[in-house]
C-alpha cells in the first residue's frame, strides 16, 4: 500500500519582516492629500496604456486625482507616487504552474518605463498576473527608492537582471517564479542589496548561477526570511569563514538537488526559527541542528538517508520546538523519555524511518501535540498503559491529538483505554502491526473521529456496539484479523458520514434485516470472506455512490438483482469471485471506464457479455459460460490488461481480434472447446507475459510470430492437437520461465533450448514425437 506522511498543522511564525502593504488601505484621506505632479500623472497614464487590462482594473484611472485610482497610493505631504500595488486579487494557484492561467483580473501587455518617472516609489506589486513570458524590465533596477517589489509568479521569464542589485534600499523582494521558470545566471547581484529583509526566488532556475548561493548572501546580515525551493541548486558551500547571516530566521531550501551533507555551518545560524531542507538530496549525519534554541520548525524529510540518533535528536534544546518533520529517513535508535520535555511540540512525524521500541508515557506530557506520525518504523513494543500527564490543564492525555498514525511496524500488545479518551482525534490508524485483544468499547466516545484504520492485525472478538455513534467517521478497515461475532444495523445507527468500510478477512457474519436503509452513501465496500446470508444483500440497492464493491467469498447464492446493473455503472472494481452466483449476466453489461470484473468461481450460465465500456482487468473463469468469443472482442476492448476465460464451455475459435489488446499482459484461455489455430496476431501483444490456452482443441503449427513476445515469461500449450515445427523463434522470449507444449503433435527438437535454461524455472515437454534437446 502507498504511504503518505499527512503534514500536521504549521504554528504562525512571527519573524518581524516587512509585508506587503495592507489591501484594505489603498486610499488616503481625500482632505489631506497633495495632488501629485503632473509628470507623475502622465507616468501613470503611459504605462496603463502599455498593459492590457481585459476586466478593466483600471477603470478609475482617469482624472487629475491619481491618488485615489485603484492600486495608488501618495505621500501625503509631498502628493507624490509611492506605491503601486496591482497584484491580481483573485490568483488561480491551482493552474498557477501555467502563466497563462492565473484567472480572474489578469493584467498583461508590457511594463512601459515611464515608471522611472515616479522617483518616490517605494513599493511595487504586479504578482499573480499575466505577462506571457516577458523578461523582467532592467530599468527596475533604477528604481532607488524602492523598499518592496514583489514580481511572483507574474508571467515573467528570460534572465533576472543583475540590475536589480542596484536596489540598496529594497527590504522586501519576491522573484518566485511559474513556467517557464527566470533564471538566474550570476548570483553575486544579490549582495548589493544590503537593506534586504525578504527574498524568496523559488521555482528560479539556479542551476547555471556561477557564484554559489550563499557567498553572496552571506554579505546580507538584515536578512531574515530566505525561500529559494525548487531552484535546481546542485550544491552548497560546505565552509564559511565568517557567518553573517545572524538575522536569518527562515529558511527553505527545499525541493533541490544538493546531493551532499548538510553544512555543518547551518547550526550556526542561531536566530532560525522555521528550516525546511526537505526533498533536497542531502545525506550522512545531520550537524547539531538542535542545538538552536529558538527553532520552532524544522522539515528534513524525504532525503538520501540522513541519518541522526533520534533519542539524542529528540532530547536536545529544542524548548520551543513545535514542528518536526523527519520523515523518509535513515532515523535510527529509541524515543526517549525525554521526549516529554518538548511541552511546546504540535507535530512529529517520523514516517518511514528505522526507529526501534516503542512510545514513551512521558509523551502524554506534551499538551500541545496534534498530530504524530510513525508509519513505516520498526516499533515492536506496546502502546503504553497509560500516559503521562503531568503539566497539562486537562487530567486526560493528549487532548489536543486530532492525528495518530502507526501504519507498518510491529507493535504488540493490546488497544489501551486511553485511545478512548483522545477526545479531538480525528484519524487513528493503527493498520498492520501484531495488535491483539479486543477493539475497546471506548472507541466510541472519539465523537471527531473520521479515520479508523485496524487493517492487518491480530484482533479478535467482536465489533463493539459503540462503534455506531461515530457520527462524522468516513474510513473504517478492520480488514484481515481475527474478529468473530455478528455485524447487525446498530454498529451503523449513527455513522451518516461513512464512505469506505472493509471487513474483508475475518470470521464475522452479517445481519441486516431486508427493508433496511443505511444512513450513509459508501463509496468503497469490502466484506470478503464474510457470511453475507444466502441472498444477494437487498441494502446495496440505496447505494448510489458505490465504486469500489468486492463480496467475494461469502457464500452468496442464487441471482444477482435486475436493479443491481443499475448501480454498475459507476463501480469501477467488482468482485464477486468464489460465490454461487448463477443465471445470465446482462449484455452489455454496464462498468466503468477501466474497471477490475472479477467474476471468476461461480455458475453464471450463457454467452460471455460484453463490458459497456472498456475495462483493466475482465475474469469470468471457472464458471459455465458457452458459445464463442465474440469476433470483434479486440476491437471494443483494446486496453484490456487481464483476460481470463479458463474452465468454461466456450467454443469457436480464438478472434484474430485479439491482436488489438497491444496492452494486454495476461491471457487465459484454458480449459475449454476451443478449435482452430493460434492467431498470429498474438505478435501485436507486445507487452504480453503470459499466455495459457492448454486444455483445447487447437491445431496447426505454433506461429512463428510468438517469438516477437518478447516480455513472455509463461507459455503453457499443452493438450491441444498442435503439430509441427516448434518455431526457433521463440529463443528471442528470453524472460521465457515456464514453458509447457506437452501433450501435442509437435515434431521437432529443440537445439536452442540451453540458451534460455536460466530462464526456464518448471517445464513439460512431453509429446508423442518431441525429444528434449534433439
Amino acid at each position: 500500500m502507498e504511504m503518505r506522511p499527512k503534514q500536521g498543522r504549521e504554528r504562525r511564525r512571527e519573524t518581524g519582516v516587512i509585508l506587503p502593504p495592507d489591501s484594505s488601505s489603498t486610499t488616503l484621506n481625500h482632505f489631506n492629500w497633495v495632488l501629485p505632479s503632473v509628470a507623475e500623472r502622465r507616468a501613470l497614464l503611459q504605462f496603463r496604456k502599455s498593459l492590457n487590462d481585459p476586466e478593466g482594473r483600471l477603470s478609475s484611472w482617469r482624472g487629475s486625482e491619481c491618488c485615489s485610482w485603484r492600486g495608488i497610493r501618495c505621500d501625503n505631504h509631498t502628493g507624490s507616487v509611492t506605491f503601486i500595488k496591482l497584484r491580481n486579487p483573485y490568483p488561480n494557484i491551482v493552474s498557477s504552474v501555467n502563466f497563462t492561467s492565473h484567472g480572474f483580473w489578469n493584467l498583461s501587455g508590457k511594463i512601459d518605463s515611464s515608471l522611472l518617472q515616479l522617483k518616490s516609489l517605494e513599493q511595487l506589486d504586479l504578482s499573480y498576473n499575466t505577462f506571457g513570458g516577458i523578461p523582467i524590465p532592467h530599468f527596475f533596477g533604477s528604481l532607488k527608492k524602492l523598499t518592496y517589489l514583489n514580481l511572483s509568479k507574474a508571467g515573467f521569464s528570460g534572465t533576472v537582471p543583475v540590475q536589480l542589485g542596484n536596489l540598496s534600499r529594497l527590504q522586501y523582494l519576491d522573484l518566485s517564479s511559474s513556467f517557464p521558470p527566470l533564471v538566474v545566471h550570476d548570483f553575486h547581484w544579490v549582495s548589493g542589496l544590503s537593506s534586504l529583509k525578504f527574498l524568496s526566488m523559488n521555482s528560479i532556475d539556479l542551476s547555471m548561477a556561477e557564484t554559489g548561493l550563499f557567498q553572496p548572501l552571506n554579505r546580507l546580515s538584515s536578512l531574515r526570511e530566505l525561500h529559494v525551493s525548487r531552484c535546481r541548486v546542485a550544491g552548497l558551500v560546505q565552509n564559511l569563514p565568517f557567518i553573517n547571516l545572524t538575522s536569518l530566521q527562515v529558511m527553505d531550501l527545499s525541493f533541490n538537488i544538493f546531493n551532499s551533507v548538510i553544512p555543518k555551518w547551518f547550526a550556526n545560524l542561531s536566530s532560525l526559527v522555521h528550516l525546511d531542507l526537505s526533498n533536497a538530496a542531502f545525506y550522512g549525519p545531520i550537524p547539531e541542528i538542535f542545538r538552536i534554541s529558538s527553532l520552532k520548525f524544522i522539515d528534513l524529510s524525504i532525503n538520501n538517508n540522513l541519518t541522526a540518533d533520534i533519542s539524542e535528536l529528540l532530547g536536545g534544546n529544542w524548548r520551543q520546538i513545535e514542528n518536526i518533520r523527519l520523515a523518509s529517513n535513515g532515523m535510527q535508535g529509541f524515543l526517549p523519555d525525554s521526549i516529554g520535555n518538548l511541552t511546546s511540540l504540535v507535530e512529529l512525524n517520523l514516517f518511514e524511518n528505522s526507529i526501534e521500541g516503542g512510545i514513551p508515557s512521558s509523551i502524554g506530557k506534551i499538551c500541545n501535540l496534534e498530530s504524530l506520525i510513525l508509519d513505516g518504523n520498526k516499533l515492536t513494543l506496546a502502546l503504553p498503559k497509560s500516559l503521562e500527564v503531568l503539566g497539562c490543564l486537562s487530567d486526560k492525555p493528549l487532548q489536543n491529538l486530532y492525528y495518530f498514525s502507526m501504519i507498518i511496524n510491529g507493535i504488540g500488545g493490546t488497544l489501551p483505554e486511553w485511545l478512548g479518551e483522545l477526545q479531538n482525534l480525528s484519524v487513528l490508524d493503527l493498520a498492520y502491526n501484531m495488535i491483539t485483544g479486543l477493539i475497546p468499547p471506548s472507541i466510541g466516545n472519539l465523537s471527531h473521529l473520521t479515520r479508523l484504520g485496524l487493517d492487518g492485525n491480530q484482533l479478535n472478538g467482536t465489533l463493539p456496539l459503540t462503534l455506531g455513534y461515530l457520527s462524522k467517521l468516513e474510513f473504517f478497515g478492520v480488514p484481515s484479523n481475527q474478529l468473530t461475532g455478528t455485524v447487525n444495523e446498530e454498529h451503523f445507527l449513527k455513522l451518516s458520514s461513512l464512505k469506505i468500510l472493509l471487513m474483508s478477512s475475518n470470521s464475522l457474519t452479517v445481519k441486516f434485516s431486508s427493508s433496511w436503509v443505511p444512513p450513509f452513501q459508501i463509496r468503497n465496500l469490502a466484506m470478503s470472506s464474510c457470511q453475507l446470508g444466502s441472498q444477494f444483500p437487498s441494502w446495496i440497492k440505496t447505494q448510489r455512490e458505490l465504486q469500489f464493491f468486492d463480496i467475494s467469498n461469502s457464500s452468496i447464492s442464487g441471482k444477482i438483482p435486475n436493479w443491481f446493473w443499475d448501480l454498475s455503472s459507476n463501480i469501477s472494481l467488482l468482485n464477486i469471485s468464489f460465490n454461487k452466483f448463477k443465471g445470465r449476466i446482462p449484455d452489455p453489461m454496464k462498468i466503468a471506464l477501466f474497471a477490475d470484473v472479477d467474476m471468476r468461481n461461480n455458475l453464471f450460465s450463457g454467452s460471455i457479455p460484453m463490458p459497456s465500456t472498456q475495462v483493466a482487468l475482465l475474469d469470468f473463469s471457472r464458471n459455465q459460460f458457452s458459445g464463442t468469443i465474440s469476433s470483434n472482442f479486440g476491437q471494443l476492448q483494446p486496453y484490456i490488461i487481464h483476460l481470463s476465460l479458463a474452465y468454461n464451455n466456450l467454443s469457436g475459435t480464438i478472434p484474430s481480434s485479439i491482436g488489438y489488446l497491444q496492452v494486454l499482459q495476461i491471457i487465459n484461455l484454458s480449459n475449454n472447446f476451443l478449435i482452430g489455430s493460434i492467431p498470429s496476431s498474438l505478435q501485436n501483444c507486445s507487452y504480453l507475459e503470459v499466455l495459457v490456452l492448454e486444455h483445447n482443441n487447437l491445431s496447426g503449427q505454433i506461429p512463428h510470430s510468438l517469438g516477437k513476445l518478447v516480455q513472455l515469461q509463461t507459455l503453457h500449450l499443452s493438450n491441444n492437437d498442435l503439430s509441427g515445427l516448434i518455431p526457433q523463434s521463440l529463443q528471442n522470449c528470453t524472460n521465457l520461465e515456464t514453458l509447457d507444449l506437452g501433450y501435442n503433435n509437435l515434431n521437432d527438437s529443440i537445439p536452442w533450448l540451453p540458451t534460455l535454461s536460466q530462464f526456464l524455472a518448471s517445464n513439460h515437454f512431453q509429446s508423442r514425437k518431441l525429444s528434449h534437446y534433439g
